[in-house]
């Protein structure tokens, strides 16, 4: 397992983008000098966890708990067979391009050793947005992207450091808790009878995420009926 390359991006002015300022860090390339990682502060105030990295619309994107996006290259390898074009490390906007490691397969809370200094916690999957889309030029995209359930993850920073294009990862913790990148991602966006899962991971789990299960969890309480006798929803786990 190791990192492939790092992809850093810089703001540019884009038609596709609901940002105030209409720009976006989306496209980033990849670098070959060491870059720094670092804990970027809240959602709101933070952007980037990459040292020369920008995230414009910090509404949505960036914070602690999206310091870093990783990318697998099987998957971007997929989706070259997929849309019949090349797809170089960093064409969805990933930080991190790796090789060796099934992204969907990470747990929530999962930590990852790059390098001899930085650590990673997995926090949740990427929920694709309209920039995306306009990024990649793909009509449809939003909905094929969901549809596969190969989001990549999100991650926070526990350790800071350098990384570099090359460096190996390991994975030095791995929780016993079923609540994979996949499982998280298809409770976000298409099957929401699994959110109650996700409580499982814990304060792992994206802020954000974890409040969604919570008051999923809360509208069908008192033994599976909600204020309105609703029952949970089959699939549910409960």
């Amino acid at each position: 397992m190791k990192l492939l390359s790092v992809n850093l991006g810089r703001p540019e002015a884009v038609p596709y983008t609901d940002q105030p300022e209409g720009v976006t860090g989306i496209d980033k390339r990849p670098v070959d000098a060491p870059v720094r990682v670092a804990a970027p502060g809240p959602k709101g105030v933070g952007a980037s966890g990459l040292a020369g990295d920008s995230v414009c619309e910090t509404r949505h994107h960036g914070g602690n708990d999206q310091a870093v996006y990783a990318m697998a290259r099987e998957d971007l390898d997929e989706w070259e067979g997929v849309l019949g074009r090349t797809l170089p490390n960093g064409s969805f906007g990933e930080n991190l391009t790796t090789e060796g490691i099934d992204l969907s397969g990470a747990r929530i809370g999962e930590r990852w050793a790059i390098g001899s200094e930085v650590v990673l916690e997995v926090t949740s999957g990427r929920i694709p947005c309209r920039t995306f889309q306009g990024h990649l030029g793909e009509k449809g995209w939003v909905k094929r992207f969901t549809r596969r359930g190969a989001p990549g993850a999100y991650l926070r920073v526990i350790r800071p450091g350098e990384i570099r294009a090359g460096d190996p990862i390991r994975i030095v913790h791995r929780p016993d808790h079923e609540v994979t990148v996949a499982l998280q991602f298809r409770a976000a966006t298409t099957e929401r009878a699994l959110l109650p899962r996700l409580l499982a991971a814990g304060d792992a789990l994206h802020p954000e995420a974890l409040a969604t299960a919570r008051t999923y969890v809360e509208k069908y309480e008192e033994g599976g009926e909600g204020k309105r006798g609703e029952k949970y929803p089959a699939g549910s786990g409960l």
